[in-house]
């Protein structure tokens, strides 16, 4: 049962330290209490208040981990899901995304699922510094397990990537998991029925397990017997497969774990949007896949199955996710320094920029864009664009003046020009005064029209 912050204050030492990054222990205490600190930061805690608050200090939904190793050392991919403390990014922020996996049948050809592997493993997309990918690959078992095990090795002979291995008879599933060896997969096809079976499958191989019910409390009670057995690390599969049931049971879920603390719902969610389209519309239709996928991402799926790889489809997909599991807190940023773009010379132009990712995106993808070399000097901003950085004072002219002679920018060019934001053209007269040797001139307001500006300039 969950401790109040009183409860937990009383079992702190009381010192108000500080080392925890907090004034009092009674602040620390309510924090632990709102799953919003970690208890490891009190370093006077004893051992017997450590043991009793274990619990009350544990995330209210576990940590679940897929693992795999590569062919060379330290080549390891992982999928985390789980440690979420909040119901709504807005309130603090998430923290594992949703695993995306690509869905394979084990009586497809092997040629043919080792093609989309190798599709799916070799799409890689940049998007405002970030790389988008997939996560994984999940293997349905359609017979017995020598097929199952073959599409496995297939799989993993032409991408070592985390797995999730889907059978409802634990024989195929014991097959499957000697072919995943070196993996840490998630076994997935527990029931009421065959639950002791998989348990005893996970324990052995050190895996994950999904459990599946028809109705929350049946779910509550597999997961506690699954516990019992021996297994902790649990993945929630809800069992309904329409649209609107797997809104309803997903909030609740997580509800429930959050909210009320109830640890048999408190572990991450697996969900499969084409099996929700179909039961929507009699078909794998594309759209409804996206909207079905859409859905688990945005509301509590920790590992999401699609039964198809289209570019069209998971780009969109793994934007949103990117964009829903940002810390709101953190702005997106890039390094600060000098980047060259199009070979710039010493005569090239010289612009200066925040260090916010769509900002510096829009700028630098405007320059490339153009064929024009230029030196795009990237100031530190704390991650803000232009007009916030220079409302809160993160963009001024001291700050530019010292990203010009830290970056070594006279070294770099012939010229002594400095190109700044049309949107800060008040920096102007005091730029000036923290660089008497440098022309500062004024840019254009909007990215887009950099091109034209840039071309006055080279023509000059």
């Amino acid at each position: 049962m969950a401790l109040s912050g009183i409860q937990i204050y009383k079992l702190l030492p009381q010192t108000n330290c500080k080392e925890c990054g907090f004034p009092t222990c009674l602040a620390f205490a309510m924090k632990l209490a709102a799953k919003q600190a970690d208890l490891d930061k009190c370093p006077y805690v004893s051992d017997e208040a450590r043991e009793t608050l274990a619990e009350s200090a544990a995330p209210p939904v576990r940590l679940v981990t897929l693992t795999a190793d590569g062919g060379d050392p330290g080549d390891r991919r992982e999928v985390k899901s789980g440690n979420e403390i909040v119901l709504f990014r807005h309130e603090k922020t998430y923290y594992n995304p949703a695993g995306v996996f690509i869905r394979v049948y084990d009586d497809q050809p092997l040629d043919e699922i080792k093609a989309l592997v190798e599709e799916v493993a070799s799409y890689s997309v940049d998007y405002v510094g970030m790389d988008l990918t997939v996560d994984g690959f999940a293997v349905q078992a359609t017979g017995d397990g020598e097929p199952f095990a073959a599409a496995v090795s297939g799989v993993l002979e032409t991408a070592r990537w985390p797995l999730i291995l889907i059978a409802s008879d634990p024989a195929v599933m014991a097959k499957g998991l000697q072919a995943a060896e070196g993996t840490r997969p998630l076994i997935c096809g527990a029931t009421a029925d065959n639950w002791e079976s998989f348990a005893d499958l996970a324990k052995e191989h050190g895996a994950p397990m999904a459990v599946q019910a028809d109705s929350l409390s049946v779910l509550a009670e597999l997961t506690d017997k699954v516990k019992e057995a021996g297994v902790d690390d649990i993945v929630l599969d809800p069992g309904v497969r329409d649209l609107r049931s797997s809104l309803a049971l997903n909030t609740l879920v997580r509800r429930m774990a959050l909210k009320k603390s109830f640890r048999p719902l408190g572990f991450p969610i697996i969900t499969f949007p084409g099996e929700c389209a179909r039961a929507e519309g009699g078909a794998l239709d594309e759209g409804m896949v996206s909207v079905a996928a859409t859905q688990a991402i945005a509301k509590y799926g920790g590992f999401v199955v699609l039964d198809q790889f289209s570019p069209a489809t998971v780009y969109p997909l793994l934007v949103l996710r990117s964009n829903i599991y940002t810390n709101p807190q953190e702005p997106i940023q890039v390094q600060p320094g000098v980047y060259e773009i199009n070979d710039p010379q010493a005569d090239s132009a010289v612009m200066v920029t925040t260090n916010f990712s769509i900002t510096y995106f829009s700028v630098a993808n405007e320059v490339d864009g153009s064929g024009l070399p230029g030196w795009l000097l990237v100031a530190d901003a704390e991650g803000m664009s232009v007009l916030t950085a220079w409302a809160a004072g993160k963009f001024d002219a001291e700050r530019i003046a010292k990203a010009v002679k830290t970056t070594g920018m006279e070294d770099k060019v012939s010229h002594r020009k400095l190109i700044i934001p049309g949107h800060v053209s008040v920096l102007l007269g005091e730029l000036e005064e923290e660089l008497p040797d440098w022309e500062i001139l004024v840019g254009p307001r909007e990215a887009v029209d950099l091109t034209g500006y840039l071309k006055v300039w080279n023509a000059a």
